[in-house]
């Protein structure tokens, strides 16, 4: 009988350790359409592959997150709030001016150079932000 009992917890053990898994595999793949206010790049890019882009853009201007996303509202000290993060999906002039540069290099790239089909012509970087603005947040008159 305790042999029996013994091998029934183990098979228990196994299954809710075999749900544990499929549930930490669930919960870390990102759901379709998660950001909210995507309006260039595609509903369905990976949190990684954002994070690139938004990465490259900030070297390419040398600026930071809040040259295009509203910053967090900050107290008298300068510091902003522990749970207020900065809501990136909120609109402001500037994001707007980033998006029709967003257009306009993914236009120009898809239409003289994008050959592989593999490849979305959102994710393009023959021209990007650095070929006219050359490490400034605005492009020099020369």
């Amino acid at each position: 009988m305790r042999l029996f009992m013994y091998h029934n917890q183990k098979k228990v053990t196994l299954v809710s350790l075999v749900v544990l898994a499929l549930i930490a595999t669930a919960s870390s793949i990102t759901p379709v359409g998660k950001f909210k206010n995507l309006k260039i790049l595609p509903q369905d890019i990976p949190e990684k592959k954002l994070d690139s882009i938004m990465d490259a853009y900030s070297k390419a201007l040398k600026v930071t997150c809040d040259f295009c996303h509203v910053p967090p509202k900050k107290d008298m000290f300068s510091i902003a709030k522990e749970n207020e993060a900065m809501d990136y999906s909120l609109d402001n002039d500037m994001k707007e001016k980033a998006r029709s540069m967003m257009r306009l290099t993914i236009d120009i790239n898809k239409k003289y150079f994008y050959n592989d089909s593999l490849e979305r012509p959102e994710y393009l970087r023959v021209v990007h932000c650095n070929t006219c603005h050359r490490g400034n947040p605005i492009p020099p008159k020369d």
